[in-house]
């Protein structure tokens, strides 16, 4: 399949993509639901009236909106005829656009001219923590290999509920943060900026779907038809406030000061043939976690950072997402199975994505072992991010000469306020 709009080879966004996003042409202008094409975006509003199959053609409406929440909260069927719908559009042998220089010219936007937003207005934030070489490597840190994982991290996803409010998107800088910190041999905490900043590399879902009612659950089979669609995501961590807050009830402040998600949502359809072959799971999980279809992503993925005054980006770790243990299907089917109710919008986090080398660890926290090792980032080292860092995350799906990416998810720390 090709399009009639020019996709370089090295292009993100070919037609076989088609992530949604939410873009202006003005900083404060109005907003609209875009997918994007190559180094272009197709504005959904200015072709809404052209989905016209049974699914849409009664919400067309859905287009014009300003975010994708009520796009996201119609039935999968509906995602997957609007997906045909804008392949059929871009496809190099359809006329309808291509041959309509009007309407091209209404309907396509540079993304260089274009500001990108929140993909959806954000009711709840849950981070995961799914990555079995993250976790031993942090138990091994903090509790010793003896005891590692914690006894209940093999028999369900272990998650927390985070702060929707300061989730941005990518190209928002951010600033230190302050709290309380406490030294061993300190007898007291003290309080000031965080010195142990540090990223951490994840992916998260949107979930979308109507909403399940308060009290019943989603059951594993019936997962995927609330999984809209993946994005990167950075949640930065200060390890230092982390360390000193987070017994007995986990993270606080040390995470709710920003979290970075990219603009992009690719769609589980555009990830499909990615798919492969889930890891075992020893012991098997309770029923109402098991799944034997492959729902475990094939995507690379790289963090980089650029130091202040620096003109490139320096890569200090690559990982790939299938070495998470806890499908997507089983975070959303865990989620709900106390009656949880889910809606459009809510995003999910999988918890830092880390391999089974030092090069893959996802991490500051792992890659400089908890500060006894230094990181090269150019011809600087690190231990944990200083100011003017700029942390990007990407990913990439490569497979029979076919390339899907999700873009920049970027970041700068700025100073503190003090």
């Amino acid at each position: 399949m090709k399009s009639f709009i020019d996709v370089a080879p090295t292009s993100d966004f070919p037609i076989q993509n088609l992530p949604y996003g939410i873009f202006s042409t003005q900083p404060d202008g109005p907003r609209h639901i875009g997918v994007a094409i190559g180094d272009q975006i197709l504005n959904l509003a200015e072709i809404a009236d052209l989905f016209d199959g049974p699914e849409l053609k009664t919400h067309q409406d859905v287009f014009k909106k300003c975010t994708l929440n009520a796009f996201m909260a119609l039935p999968r069927p509906a995602w997957l005829e609007a997906r045909a719908k804008i392949q059929q559009l871009l496809c190099e042998n359809c006329a309808v656009l291509r041959d309509n220089a009007d309407l091209r010219k209404r309907a396509f936007v540079a993304q260089s001219a274009a500001t990108m937003h929140l993909p959806a207005q954000i009711g709840d934030y849950t981070d995961f923590y799914s990555s079995i070489y993250h976790a031993t490597n942090v138990g091994i840190m903090f509790r010793g290999k003896e005891n590692a994982l914690m006894p209940n991290w093999k028999w369900l996803p272990v998650g927390y509920h985070g702060r929707a409010s300061s989730v941005v998107v990518s190209g928002t800088d951010l600033k230190r943060p302050v709290g309380q910190t406490k030294a061993p041999d300190a007898e007291v905490p003290s309080f000031g900026p965080s010195k142990l900043m540090d990223f951490e590399l994840e992916m998260a879902f949107f979930v979308g779907g109507p909403e399940n009612t308060l009290g019943t659950r989603v059951p594993i089979e019936k997962a995927e038809d609330r999984i809209f669609g993946v994005v990167l995501m950075n949640d930065w961590s200060a390890r230092d406030i982390q360390a000193w807050e987070y017994v007995p009830l986990g993270p606080f402040l040390a995470k709710s000061f920003s979290t970075t998600i990219s603009p992009w949502i690719v769609s589980i359809e555009a990830l499909r043939p990615y798919f492969v072959e889930n890891p075992a799971q020893d012991p098997t999980p309770p029923e109402y976690l098991r799944h034997s279809d492959p729902f475990t992503l094939d995507i690379n993925l790289a963090v980089t950072i650029r130091p202040e005054g620096d003109t490139e980006d320096h890569v200090v770790c690559k990982t790939n997402f299938k070495h998470l243990y806890w499908t997507l299907k089983q975070q959303l089917a865990h989620h709900t199975v106390n009656g949880c109710n889910l809606r459009a919008g809510d995003l999910l986090g999988s918890g830092t994505v880390s391999g089974p080398e030092e090069g893959a660890y996802g991490s500051m926290l792992e890659l400089s072992w908890r500060g006894a090792k230094e990181v090269p980032v150019g011809s600087e080292v690190r231990k944990f991010l200083k100011d003017g860092d700029e942390v990007n995350l990407s990913g990439v799906c490569d497979k029979n000469g076919v390339r899907i990416g999700f873009g920049e998810c970027r970041g700068k720390i700025r100073p503190a306020d003090i």
